[in-house]
This record gives C-alpha cells, sequence and structure tokens, in this order.
C-alpha cells in the first residue's frame, strides 16, 4: 500500500492581508504613530512611523512629477540606506513596479537589468567603498553629463529618463535624492490619492533578478499580495510585536532584507534596524547592543562572522530573542552556538526562492533544537507543497523528489518572459523550485539537493550558465563550464574549467582580470583551471558532478558539516 504522499498545506485561521503596501503603511502609521519605525545609526535616521509614512507620501508625490505613471519601473541600486526604504514604500503608494538591482552589479549586468524591464528612473548610490556607481551608470550613459535632469535619452539605456542620486557631490544629470521630496505639489498629492485609491494588491509592484542554469537573469514580477502577506506570515513565525526590533544587516536588494525584514516591520510594528550600508561583523554587533535589538537576521557566514570576531565576547545580547538564519544550509554547531552564547532561543530556519516571495517553509521557535538544525521546519500558513518525481507524480514521505508550491506567494511570472515561465509554473499554478527535498510524516522538509546548476556562495545563488555566457566572450575562450565546488568558508566556491582555442594563451589571472569590473566580485571564480576535454555522457551533456569530485579530491576541499 502506497504510503502517506508527501503533500502539505499550511492550513490556517489566520486570513491572508488584503492591503497593498502603502494601505499597510498607513494603517500602522495610524495605529502605532509614536513608535519607531526605522533606525539607521550611520546616517542617524530616528524615525517614527507617523515621520516614515511623511516622508514615504512626500517622495511619492515628488516621482509623479518625474513623469511617472502607474507601472512604470523604477531601479533602485544601492545597498541598505534609508533612502532604500523610502524608495520602496513610495514607489508602492504610487503604483510603480520597483526594480531591485544588486549593488554588486557591474557594467554588462546593470545595462541589461535596466533595458530588459524597461527602467524609466533609477535611484543609485554614488559610490560605496570601491564602488563607483555614478561612474559606472555615465560609462553606460555618457549623455549624463550634458542632458537636463530628468530628461536622459541614452543610446544603451533608451528607456532611462530620470536618475535620482543618493548623497555625495551633485552630478550632471541628475536629481538629488532629497530634492524630489520637495517637487511634489498639490496637484501631485492629489493625484497621488487617486492612484492609492485605485491601486490592487493583485498588481506587479516588485521585480527581483534571479536566473536559471540558462540564460540571462530573469526578472521575477512579485504582487502587494506575494511579498506583503510573505512578510506578514514570517513575522508570525517569530512572534514579533510592536516592541520588537530587527536588526537587518542581510541586503535589501535580496527578498531577506525588503521582505522578510521591511516588511515583516510594517506589518507587526516593530522597528527596522539597519546597522551599516553593507555587512560588517563588527558594526553589526555594536548595533545589537546599543540598539537593544531582539532579532537578528543573517545567512550562516554572517552569523560565524559576528560568532569569530575578537570583541565578540565584550558585547551584551540580552536583548535578543529571536531571528532568521537561511540563505544556506546551517551548520549544525553554529546554530547552538548562536542559540547558547547570543541569546537567541527563539531563531527560526527559513527558506524559500526568490520567485516564492520567498518563503515556504519556517521552523517555529517552539521546535526543538534537532529539528531546528536539520530540517527547514513546516509549511508556512496558505502554502502548499507536494515533493514529486521526475514524471511529476507525488512521492511518498521520505523519497526525495523535487519540491513544487503553490498559492498567493508564487510570482506572477518572469517579466515579459512567457516561455521562461511556462518552465516552472505549470499549468496547475504550481512552481518547480529545483530542489530536492524529502517530507517527514510530521512535514518537517529537508532540503537535499539540487536539480539545476545553482551554486549557493556564502547565502548568494549564482548561477553558472550566467558567468559561463560572460567568459565566452573573450576571444581566446572556446568553451568554459563553471560548477560549485565545497568550501570551509562560504559552503560552495566557483570553479571554472576552460578549453582554449587553438593557439591561444591565457592564465587564470588574465580571466580574472577580463571579469574584474564588468561581472559581480562573488560571480568571478575562485578556481580556474584549463583543460583539454571536459567529461561527457554519451548522448553529450558535461557531467559537472565528475568536475567538481576531481576538483574536490585533488585541493582536499570539504565543506562545514550542515543540518
Amino acid at each position: 500500500m502506497r504510503g502517506q504522499p508527501s503533500y502539505v498545506h499550511g492550513a490556517s485561521d489566520v486570513p491572508l492581508l488584503s492591503a497593498t503596501i502603502g494601505q499597510q503603511l498607513d494603517e500602522t502609521a495610524a495605529r502605532w504613530p509614536d513608535r519607531p519605525a526605522l533606525i539607521v545609526p550611520p546616517q542617524d535616521v530616528r524615525w517614527t512611523w507617523a515621520a516614515l509614512r511623511a516622508r514615504v507620501d512626500r517622495l511619492a508625490a515628488g516621482l509623479l512629477t518625474l513623469g511617472l505613471k502607474r507601472g512604470d519601473r523604477i531601479g533602485i541600486w544601492s545597498l541598505n540606506r534609508a533612502e532604500w526604504v523610502l524608495t520602496q514604500f513610495a514607489a508602492a503608494k504610487a503604483g510603480l513596479v520597483l526594480v531591485s538591482i544588486n549593488p554588486a552589479y557591474r557594467l554588462s549586468e546593470l545595462e541589461f537589468a535596466l533595458n530588459a524591464v524597461g527602467c524609466r528612473a533609477l535611484v543609485t548610490a554614488t559610490a560605496f567603498r570601491t564602488s563607483d556607481y555614478l561612474g559606472m551608470l555615465t560609462a553606460l550613459a555618457p549623455e549624463l553629463a550634458t542632458c537636463a535632469p530628468g530628461a536622459l535619452s541614452a543610446a544603451r539605456l533608451p528607456h532611462l529618463r530620470s536618475v535620482i542620486q543618493i548623497g555625495g557631490p551633485p552630478a550632471p544629470g541628475t536629481i538629488p535624492f532629497e530634492a524630489v521630496s520637495d517637487r511634489g505639489g498639490d496637484a501631485e498629492r492629489a493625484a497621488l490619492r487617486e492612484c492609492e485609491a485605485d491601486l490592487q494588491f493583485d498588481d506587479p509592484i516588485n521585480i527581483q533578478f534571479t536566473s536559471g542554469t540558462t540564460g540571462q537573469p530573469k526578472g521575477v514580477t512579485l504582487t502587494h499580495h506575494n511579498i506583503l502577506n510573505n512578510g506578514y506570515f514570517v513575522g508570525r513565525a517569530m512572534r514579533l510585536t510592536p516592541e520588537d526590533r530587527i536588526c537587518i544587516p542581510v541586503p535589501l536588494y535580496h527578498c531577506f532584507g525588503m521582505v522578510m525584514g521591511n516588511l515583516a516591520a510594517v506589518t507587526h510594528g516593530c522597528a527596522m534596524v539597519y546597522p551599516g550600508e553593507g555587512f560588517d561583523p563588527l558594526a553589526t554587533l555594536r548595533t545589537v547592543e546599543a540598539e537593544a535589538c531582539t532579532a537578528l537576521y543573517g545567512v550562516p557566514t554572517m552569523f560565524i562572522a559576528q560568532l569569530d570576531h575578537p570583541d565578540f565576547a565584550r558585547f551584551d545580547f540580552g536583548s535578543l530573542r529571536t531571528g532568521i538564519m537561511a540563505g544556506a544550509p546551517c551548520p549544525i554547531e553554529v546554530m547552538r552556538r548562536v542559540q547558547q552564547v547570543m541569546n537567541m532561543r527563539d531563531i527560526t530556519i527559513a527558506y524559500g526562492m526568490t520567485e516564492t516571495s520567498p518563503v515556504s517553509f519556517q521552523s517555529s521557535v517552539d521546535d526543538p533544537l534537532e529539528r531546528r538544525v536539520t530540517t527547514v521546519g513546516r509549511v508556512q500558513a496558505h502554502i502548499e507543497v507536494k515533493i514529486v518525481d521526475a514524471q511529476t507524480r507525488v512521492l511518498p514521505r521520505g523519497e526525495p523528489g523535487e519540491l513544487c508550491t503553490r498559492g498567493y506567494s508564487v510570482m506572477t511570472g518572469y517579466w515579459n518572459e512567457p516561455e521562461k515561465t511556462a518552465e516552472v509554473l505549470d499549468a496547475a499554478g504550481w512552481m518547480h523550485t529545483g530542489d530536492l527535498a524529502v517530507l517527514d510524516a510530521e512535514g518537517y522538509c529537508k532540503i537535499v539537493g539540487r536539480i539545476k546548476d545553482l551554486v549557493i556562495r556564502g547565502g548568494e545563488n549564482l548561477y553558472p550558465r550566467e558567468i559561463e555566457e560572460y567568459l565566452f566572450r573573450h576571444p581566446s575562450i572556446q568553451e568554459a563550464q563553471v560548477f560549485g565546488v565545497a568550501d570551509s568558508k562560504y559552503g560552495e566556491e566557483l570553479c571554472a574549467w576552460i578549453r582554449l582555442r587553438d593557439g591561444a594563451v591565457l592564465t587564470a589571472d588574465d580571466v580574472r582580470a577580463f571579469c574584474q569590473g564588468q561581472i559581480a566580485h562573488q560571480k568571478i571564480p575562485r578556481y580556474i583551471e584549463f583543460v583539454d576535454a571536459f567529461p561527457m555522457t554519451v548522448t553529450g551533456k558535461v557531467q559537472k558532478f565528475l568536475m567538481r569530485a576531481a576538483v574536490e579530491e585533488r585541493l582536499g576541499l570539504k565543506r562545514a558539516e550542515t543540518a
């Protein structure tokens, strides 16, 4: 007799939210006007919910003066700053689709992202550390130097009209971020009210770039309903209240920061705390103590960096209670240390993907430690999951297969790519994740592998084909295969096997130099080897698992013990 099927449904008597993101902000500001909403110590920002809402409304009205209309795309290319969350909420109120652009993107990636979804406006940082954002943008659009602000017409960025600059000395052709809020008048405020009244929670509101194992990155299109509800139920799993303060060192361009962080906060009335623009373990530790944070987010490598910091012992973690570790398998000992020495007794593990808003599974604060370190918890409320074989038949519990998800959290599709959407989203509404998983008798899920070639380095998804496509541009490279190998720090690192054209001479440093400044630094393979051939199947498919095994054995590479 066939066993219990690998199907779970997050039945819940807690209804889904039916608000737009702007309506939720208004409701939160009305309920808790004087409670802290946003704390950014490096910017000396301490805003209540009422103050945040007022700033958001002014910015939203100002954006309308740029000729932006409901449904237009507005990109944001910045690290974690107050301007990011202002743009996130203002775009939602104005009915604009916020396009989250990875701050690690370089020229070719930025150009592709802006053009793929037709961004009409871009909010950009000026610079951070070694990243010259305005310099890169000007390289793509030299017309900025001579155009009037808001009237850009660039050959390589044909859709982009307005560049809004965060910080730094004013640059030609750009509009200072602060100035946008001053532009809106009575007409724009009236238009904003009219727009807000007409918005629907199923309207698209966010595009995040991700990629399969083939082709260019794809624009995952998410609605108010998708991400607002996911943030809400993620927060419920941690039992957030208006008394909580979430320390968010994870990036806002990713769902981890903007959904699990910002939208969990707005749906529960708790404070968002940004310790810095980019992750810094000491700044995070200092902020947790100074701001009495009750929750802390991070991928395992972030927690490891904090635990191993030489000044760790001098900080007081008495305020901490909960948080989320996600993005990569959690080393068992790291989870134990976080609970014991960081006081995060109610820390949860979360699993998902951008296409599902992102969280599908999350552990509970009541789950025993063994469950929290060996599984990703149980299915989230109002979400269905099944585990299927290659013929998409539901498997019995305990058997590994592909994890498929259905429910409010599933994306509407990849922006303007119906064929790519149909490859992962079937006619019955199931999102095929490409991840291999097992469900046990109690509904706990364990991720056991990946069907796709996805590499997860330090919690960030890297897609080999995208990197291969870039390497193919080099005139000396005949063929390249990129794959992940074990790494004790990041979980995985990238390795590239390269076959050169006849007579070509190239070194590993030459390859890295070719990538520098064009693709994000984490996409540049750590290991580069030159080969004459790749291991192949009889049907001509490359066997990357053999390549991985060979490199790991030869170099003695091992990953940390994981759940």
